[in-house]
């Protein structure tokens, strides 16, 4: 770089510092300014010598993450330090955590340790090196809930700067970024923070669809603003009668939200009616909040038609993130639905900022602290660390998302439990004690299953016994982090007594065979049985479904089991010598390759997504079952490409002329004469299309068609659903 390059280059650092103070939701002292100055320098000096991957010097991104965290969430100067100094440790080995504690006291030491990520970790075969990586994230929320904050704003910033990554690399990251961070984000209540972590997590593992989209709600912007107008201009006229002091402003919904109710409700983007929300924002004292927003939506339902059921009242009972609002959805201007969001100043901004503007507000307020009890709630779970790292994380994840309902004890104290909890989450939430020795539940006076689904307003009372214990069916009726780690931790203390006593009969009897018991004899045993670790070995045994004919056969084969076990998962085909027809050889392998190298090898399509020729792929390579074709926007992409990266394929089609794939499709429409006999003259007349199975129903002239057939490709099963859209009385054609 040339000596006015580095002057520029130092302008626009100095530049960004002065905008992270100017931004700040917090008013800064003096002393808060000495302390974020003291970190910006040591921050400077640690990162000197190292640029990011698109060549800017890499001090950008400690100030751009300290900004969001300043701006954004509205934390304070501790909070701003401990952004600016979050790589310091990890990137500069001179400096430690013991210097961050010297220089900057131990509050911020403690969180840039829950910061520094952790880099060496012995990853076994079947644990996610990620999702291990998340557990001791998750752990730190214990500790200081702001490590998390800091980390989820430091991935938005990545987020932000991901196009000169490889592409490889922005798919993980955008995938951990859907799986964790962006339900993170919004259980603290950063909700413009989730909004954009999911559209730059969809941005990079669907770009099309992400794109399209974009484009379209960029075209109908126009005609939005214009709505939003329309819609003001008939309820300011009685707003200001009151003597309302308010604001209404126009959001569209994001890119994820509505790419997410076109696939669930299975509609295109035209098909989506509520592309955005209308926000009433009003300023009023604290004593009044709740009366105004009643008032606004009285005026709001006398010019537009509300609908009933779409009522949220979150100001009589706030959700768990502080959430408070009143969320109607009306026919507006156009008989469109529109959702109307009234909010005061105050609930806009808990909002916009969640955690620090609910502290702004929480001692004038004297409110119980939701994000404590939350994670108060979650203790248990974090606690165990028994769990495996992905079971760990997707039980986490469980709580994450939880809507609330409201449950009465006996004596007509209130619980709050997740939506979809059971008496035996309710036994628990009581006390472990109670939660092991349930033996039945009553609801409203009534017996009810263990599995029975609890509803807000119910009064629940627990039977207990004292002969009672957990079993394995109890997992299927528990919902909370709570109730499944105690059941689990119930069932793992049995199973490893059983394991205890499975071990010494396994070494008797591998003994009569001339065999050892050590890690490798264990290991060849529990990859012969096909299991997962050596303790489902060993509990095997001790319960007897692995007996001695079973172990006899292993000995027998055990010389050549382990290599021919590799072999048959993934190898690469034969050669084909020259009396083999060419023609055979490309339709049993000619299909799918994998990697850089463009291998050819085994592979079973996985059935959560069926994925066939033409569709975007990658392979996963399963413990059991060799590589497994997932589709990229299977539904357990996500999950997979996050806690399992370095088990993730490259893969892509080749050559798909030569088999046929099974497809199912759905239809619905008006019944009329003769629509069953054009449908299957249609896809008869298809050469390409073979039907497999084929069903219909009419109900009060509404029709249904379900149909599996197979396709060569992507392309014919594409030009099928687009023939059967255009039979006279078909209203939707989705595959399945």
């Amino acid at each position: 770089m040339t000596e006015v390059d580095i002057e520029k280059e130092n302008a626009a650092i100095a530049k960004a510092y002065k905008e992270l103070l100017r931004v700040s939701y917090q008013t800064l002292s003096k002393d808060d300014k000495k302390l974020i100055r003291h970190a910006f320098e040591v921050a400077l000096d640690a990162h000197k010598d190292q640029r990011r991957k698109s060549g800017e010097a890499y001090i950008f991104h400690p100030i751009a993450v300290a900004k969001i965290v300043a701006q954004e969430i509205g934390l304070d100067a501790t909070s701003i330090a401990a952004a600016l100094l979050h790589d310091v440790v990890e990137d500069n080995p001179n400096y430690t955590i013991a210097d961050m504690e010297r220089l900057f006291g131990e509050t911020v030491a403690r969180i840039v340790d829950g910061l520094t990520k952790i880099s060496v970790l012995n990853k076994e075969m079947d644990v996610s090196l990620q999702a291990e990586n998340f557990r001791k994230m998750l752990l730190t929320l214990n500790e200081d809930v702001r490590v998390i904050i800091i980390k989820i704003a430091d991935r938005l910033h990545n987020m932000q700067t991901m196009d000169s990554m490889r592409a490889d690399k922005q798919i993980k990251i955008a995938s951990e970024t859907l799986y964790i961070y962006a339900p993170l984000a919004h259980r603290i209540g950063l909700y413009n923070i989730k909004t954009e972590l999911e559209d730059l997590g969809l941005k990079y593992t669907e770009p099309e669809v992400y794109e399209d989209i974009a484009e379209k709600m960029q075209e109908s912007k126009e005609e939005q603003d214009a709505y939003i107008k329309a819609f003001s201009e008939v309820i300011e006229k009685s707003l200001n009668k009151e003597g309302l002091n308010y604001e209404i402003k126009g959001r569209p919904k994001s890119i994820f939200s509505i790419r997410r109710k076109m696939v669930k409700q299975g509609v295109s983007f035209d098909e989506v009616y509520d592309k955005f929300a209308v926000r009433i924002i009003y300023k009023s004292d604290f004593e009044n909040e709740k009366f105004l927003a009643w008032k606004i939506y009285s005026i709001v339902t006398d010019h537009f038609t509300p609908n009933p059921i779409r009522l949220r009242d979150w100001i009589s009972s706030p959700k768990s993130t502080g959430y408070e609002a009143l969320h109607i959805t009306v026919v507006g201007p156009k008989s469109r639905w529109v959702e109307v969001q009234i909010r005061s100043e105050r609930m806009n901004e808990i909002a916009e900022k969640g955690y620090a503007a609910h502290y702004k507000y929480k001692n004038a307020n004297d409110k119980e602290d939701n994000l404590d009890l939350w994670i108060n709630r979650l203790q248990e779970a974090l606690e165990n660390n028994e769990a495996n790292a992905v079971d760990f994380v997707e039980q986490f994840k469980l709580n994450l998302y939880s809507k609330e309902i409201f449950v009465f004890s006996p004596k007509g104290d209130l619980k709050s439990l997740p939506k979809g909890a059971t008496p035996l989450d309710f036994a628990f939430s009581i006390h472990t004690e109670v939660g092991m020795k349930t033996r039945g539940a009553k609801v409203n006076g009534k017996l009810v299953p263990l599995s029975h689904e609890l509803q807000s307003g119910d009064r629940v009372e627990i039977l207990t016994s004292d002969n009672a214990k957990p079993n394995a069916n109890w997992l299927d009726y528990a919902t909370t982090a709570r109730a499944r780690s105690k059941i689990k931790s119930a069932l793992n203390a049995h199973t490893k007594e059983i394991a205890e006593e499975g071990k010494e009969v396994l070494r008797r009897k591998l003994k009569q065979l001339k065999i050892t018991l050590n890690e490798k004899s264990v290991n060849e045993l529990v990859n012969y049985f096909k299991l997962k670790t050596s303790l489902d070995l060993f509990y095997r045994v001790g319960i007897g479904t692995i007996d001695n004919t079973k172990l006899k056969a292993f000995a027998s084969s055990r010389s050549n089991a382990f290599m021919s076990y590799i072999k048959s998962k993934i190898r690469k085909p034969d050669v084909p010598n020259k009396d083999i027809d060419k023609e055979e050889i490309t339709s049993k392998y000619d299909m799918l390759v994998f990697g850089k190298e463009e291998e050819r090898l085994n592979y079973t399509l996985a059935n959560c997504c069926n994925p066939i020729p033409g569709d975007k792929v990658f392979g996963f390579v399963t413990i059991n079952d060799g590589i497994k074709v997932h589709k990229k926007n299977c539904p357990n992409a996500v999950s997979l490409q996050s806690n399992y990266a370095y088990r993730i394929q490259a893969a892509k089609w080749i050559d798909s002329s030569q088999r046929a794939y099974t497809s199912h499709i759905k239809l619905s429409g008006i019944d009329n004469l003769g629509l069953v006999n054009d449908i299957t003259k249609l896809i008869s007349e298809n050469l390409h299309v073979n039907m497999k199975s084929i069903s219909f129903s009419s109900d009060d002239g509404i029709f249904n068609g379900d149909i599996t057939v197979e396709v060569k490709n992507q392309t014919m099963l594409k030009n099928l659903i687009d023939k059967l859209k255009t039979i006279n009385g078909i209203d939707k054609v989705v595959r399945v």
